[in-house]
């Protein structure tokens, strides 16, 4: 999509060559210190990604991530990617718990938005570049980082 948005061809091999790295990325400086935050406040953590399953284990494993994670899902599971409402019920459904227990955090106005109309809560990231949708109802939690949005979350609910 970046290339055709800048009119830039490219190979199937730079496709690949692209991909392989995606499975490599490393996780924000923060990350870790605000997963384990949440963890330790009792919250259940899973993954939910339009990648499919085997690229999202590659990535957490790679990034030193899955061991805070209970479960990481795939959208690709339901055939319907983020954020139709089909991937977030599917997560809700496997954990047992109603939508609106869960609460996504991202860093992607459209998987926000995807959350809330679907019942989710939902905590934005924002990072620097990324901006939350006019259109869409904004989320009751929203950070600098991680880490900020971690504490944000606990002091909602009362941790």
């Amino acid at each position: 999509m970046v290339a055709a948005r800048r009119s830039v061809t490219i190979t199937q091999e730079e496709k690949n060559a692209i991909l392989g790295e995606m499975r490599r990325l490393p996780p924000h400086p923060e990350t870790q210190d605000a997963l384990a935050r949440l963890r330790q406040a009792g919250l259940r953590l899973v993954t939910l990604t339009n990648s499919t399953a085997q690229v999202a284990e590659a990535q957490m494993a790679n990034a030193g991530l899955s061991g805070y994670f209970e479960q990481i899902f795939s959208a690709d599971a339901v055939q319907r990617l983020k954020p139709a409402p089909e991937p977030y019920r599917m997560v809700a459904d496997r954990l047992g718990v109603a939508i609106g227990d869960l609460r996504l955090i991202a860093a992607h106005a459209w998987d926000i938005a995807g959350a809330l109309r679907v019942g989710c809560a939902a905590a934005f990231v924002a990072r620097p570049g990324m901006v939350l949708d006019p259109l869409v109802e904004r989320p009751d939690v929203v950070g600098a980082d991680l880490l900020e949005v971690a504490e944000y979350i606990l002091e909602r609910e009362g941790r």
